[in-house]
């Protein structure tokens, strides 16, 4: 069995970068609590690369994940090669599901990928303090709501986001 410490964040590679490559800024920074074990960092999947062996390095890196991060932008419910596969197979995995908007929606908007659309997941903006607190705390509920068979869009109560200071 593999140990599975990781965190995959799955996003549109031709136009959401930017907001990956911050929250690798927001863990390397001086100061912060914000922290991840970073799925990407197991192997390189090149562009250049065949198709199935990109998705066969992207399975190793999503086996040995606890939590996925989808990061919602205007297209990326369009990619269907590989963004729709991950979170296909992060379904399969069973992976706690965080939904992190890019347009600052606290709630599952439009833009939501239809492979995510009824699924268990929570969704929150993309913000560093709400997407720490959603890594720490919705595993747990996750499992919790998995157990009762619960499906469907969860969000955070306005009081969350007070007690953060969001």
């Amino acid at each position: 069995m593999t140990y599975r410490n990781k965190t995959y964040v799955c996003f549109d590679a031709d136009n959401d970068m930017r907001y990956f490559s911050l929250m690798k800024a927001w863990k390397g920074a001086k100061n912060t609590t914000f922290n991840f074990h970073n799925a990407h960092d197991l192997n390189n999947a090149r562009d250049t690369s065949l198709e199935e062996s990109i998705k066969r390095q992207l399975r190793i890196r999503l086996k040995n994940s606890k939590l996925f991060i989808v990061l919602i932008g205007n297209r990326t419910k369009f990619h269907t090669k590989f963004v729709k596969w991950e979170m296909e197979f992060a379904l399969r995995l069973d992976l706690p599901i965080i939904g992190a908007n890019l347009n600052g929606s606290r709630k599952i908007t439009s833009l939501c990928p239809p492979a995510i659309r009824d699924e268990l997941a929570v969704f929150v903006p993309f913000n560093q303090k709400i997407i720490e607190f959603a890594m720490n705390d919705w595993p747990d509920q996750h499992d919790e709501l998995k157990e009762q068979e619960v499906k469907g869009a969860r969000y955070y109560r306005e009081n969350v986001y007070e007690r953060l200071g969001l």
